[in-house]
């Protein structure tokens, strides 16, 4: 099963330590949420696992291989897809040539198979009637849908996913929820940062809870809502999913 493994991360910037010792797992088939106040080094940790911000120390382990050094793209190439809150799909392309435009990159697998699995991701996540739609002109809940269907175009083994549920309307982040979980129950693993706090613990199996640049508890949903030291730096006493 594979193994996604955050051991005692660190960052400063301009001397002030913003991500202090932080450690995670992330297994295959799970969901797994960071969450905390603004500036609590939820970002920070997130964005060293992509590989979009250098560690100070600690380290990164993909199974037994330590990436902790390793770029982005490599990253992407043991199976760690990335989709950033920023729109990151060609405007000028349609839905289809969006998708197709990934599956090309693939060494492994010919033309066929290509349009095969197009098919088959265009299908899965109802982007069929859809599908000669320029990119500018999508919604934000069918560009996240065309987003994820291209992450998945690599077959990774994990997904990062920044903000998934930002400037999406309540009807999209129910498909999106949905989404991830058939995400998870295809044996990918998913680790989720976003500040909608409800939408990102209602589909996690676990989360982490930052604040000043650790993590202050972890668990399943209902242990971090009952958690008091959350509840006073971060959710207040009235919050329920």
């Amino acid at each position: 099963m594979p193994l996604l493994s955050v051991q005692q991360l660190s960052k400063q910037f301009n001397g002030r330590k913003v991500v202090k010792d932080s450690s995670l797992t992330l297994s295959s088939g799970e969901v797994i949420g960071l969450l905390g106040p603004n500036g609590a080094g939820k970002t920070t940790t997130f964005y060293m696992i992509v590989g979009l911000i250098a560690a100070d120390t600690g380290k990164i382990f993909l199974d037994n291989l330590n990436i902790t050094r390793y770029p982005i793209h490599q990253r992407a190439q043991l199976g760690i897809g990335y989709l950033p809150q920023e729109p990151s799909i060609f405007r000028q392309l349609s839905v289809a040539d969006n998708i197709l435009a990934i599956l090309q990159t693939r060494r492994d697998i010919n033309k066929r198979v290509q349009h095969h699995i197009l098919e088959q991701l265009l299908d899965d996540f109802n982007l069929t009637a859809i599908r000669d739609s320029i990119g500018i002109s999508l919604s934000g809940g069918e560009r996240r849908r065309v987003e994820i269907a291209r992450a998945l175009a690599i077959e990774p083994k994990f997904i990062l996913l920044d903000e998934p549920f930002a400037g999406v309307d309540p009807i999209s982040v129910i498909d999106i929820q949905t989404i991830i979980q058939s995400l998870a129950e295809r044996g990918i693993g998913i680790l989720i940062t976003d500040h909608n706090v409800r939408e990102t613990l209602s589909v996690c199996n676990r989360a982490y809870i930052f604040n000043t640049g650790e993590v202050i508890a972890q668990g399943e949903p209902a242990v971090i809502l009952a958690d008091k030291t959350v509840k006073e730096v971060y959710l207040g006493n009235q919050f329920t999913l």
